[in-house]
């Protein structure tokens, strides 16, 4: 009996915690909500039956036909690129004239539930570079009218998109801009680690980092998590700014997708599930205009690391640019100061846009008729 009893305590106490901790992440995820305007939701439907939820942000005045697809990297949400200003991307090629579509991959935020008879553990990259990537695009077009469309992604949606450019899909894309996408994994002893606790973690189903960080996110700023600056330079990153990118933005990944990345770093390669598809390889077949971004401190995609492949992209019309003191940006950039860094509105962002405004194709001028409704 005493050991009944002491096993429900146990249970009641892991319930009580358990809701404790629940209400203090849904605490944490208000009290830092985002303060600006909710872009409209739309859903991408994929040819396995997956929808995907896309936030849309329409230009203040459209003055290009292309639309800009915003695609997030691993462990994130659509927040990577539609945030609160001045660190918004999508607010400022929206100002700039852009329609600006925000993915969120399968199993992510409002694209977490899969169809009938799939499941979210045994999501790969190579779902989202086959499904994901051509509905993306096919919901853009259609809603925009558009011939082709920019790519935009960070980290992991910059290696989606170099994936997606060598396939069928590839001809519907003006340009591809990569921003700290890692396609060389040379070995480094920490990141290797850490993936592999992070596959551990995830067994069986996935690891759901987001509650995690959610708790975390009112200490930071006050405390530096161990390990913060493989992923950004503490410093560049504003201590308000870094609690609502913790409370907001970080979302879980699936089983199979830490396999996949743990096989790319083990074997230094970039490659599909299964290893019958060679990406990196595919790179020096690609013809599109590609704009290749990333930070001088970056642990993850080092600027040694961005040269290679750069090299290796087989476009004409291709540009590096690695953010740093080298070239007297405010400070060196890491893996997320391309996003959230102090310096990020004043030096990432004009070179995206502009870059983009050079590539787009301009409507004609809208003037109005003398009714006021008309075209000239």
């Amino acid at each position: 009996m005493d050991a009944v009893r002491w096993t429900l305590g146990v249970l009641l106490a892991t319930v009580a915690l358990w809701g404790v901790n629940g209400l203090w992440v849904l605490a944490v995820r208000w009290w830092y909500r985002l303060r600006t305007t909710e872009p409209e939701r739309l859903k991408a439907r994929c040819q396995d039956g997956w929808e995907l939820t896309v936030h849309v942000r329409r230009a203040t005045h459209r003055r290009f036909e292309e639309p800009v697809l915003l695609c997030h990297g691993l462990a994130a949400n659509r927040c990577t690129f539609d945030f609160e200003p001045p660190y918004s991307l999508a607010h400022v090629l929206a100002e700039a004239g852009f329609d600006c579509f925000s993915v969120e991959w399968r199993g992510i935020g409002a694209s977490r539930f899969p169809p009938r008879g799939q499941r979210w553990p045994d999501v790969t990259v190579d779902d989202l570079v086959t499904q994901d990537g051509p509905a993306l695009i096919e919901m853009a077009l259609a809603q925009t009218g558009a011939r082709r469309a920019f790519w935009v992604g960070h980290s992991l949606g910059g290696l989606v998109g170099y994936a997606v450019a060598q396939g069928p899909e590839g001809k519907r894309l003006a340009g591809l801009l990569a921003l700290g996408s890692p396609v060389f994994f040379p070995p480094d002893p920490l990141i290797r680690r850490l993936i592999r606790v992070g596959n551990k973690a995830a067994w069986p189903r996935g690891l759901r980092s987001e509650w995690l960080s959610r708790s975390l996110a009112p200490f930071l700023g006050y405390v530096t998590l161990p390990l913060s600056d493989v992923i950004i330079n503490p410093k560049h990153i504003l201590p308000p700014t870094q609690r609502k990118v913790y409370a907001n933005m970080m979302a879980s990944m699936s089983r199979n997708v830490l396999r996949q990345f743990q096989d790319w770093i083990d074997h230094d390669a970039f490659r599909s599930f299964d290893g019958s598809v060679d990406w990196r390889a595919g790179l020096t077949r690609l013809s599109l205009p590609v704009l290749v971004l990333g930070g001088s401190a970056d642990r993850l995609a080092s600027p040694k690391n961005l040269r290679a492949q750069y090299e290796l992209v087989g476009s004409r019309d291709k540009k590096l640019h690695v953010f740093g003191c080298e070239r007297g940006d405010k400070m060196d950039y890491g893996h997320g100061d391309l996003l959230f860094g102090t310096g990020a509105p004043l030096e990432v962002h004009p070179e995206i846009r502009d870059w983009l405004e050079a590539h787009a194709t301009p409507l004609p001028v809208q003037v109005p008729s003398p009714s006021g409704r008309g075209l000239g």
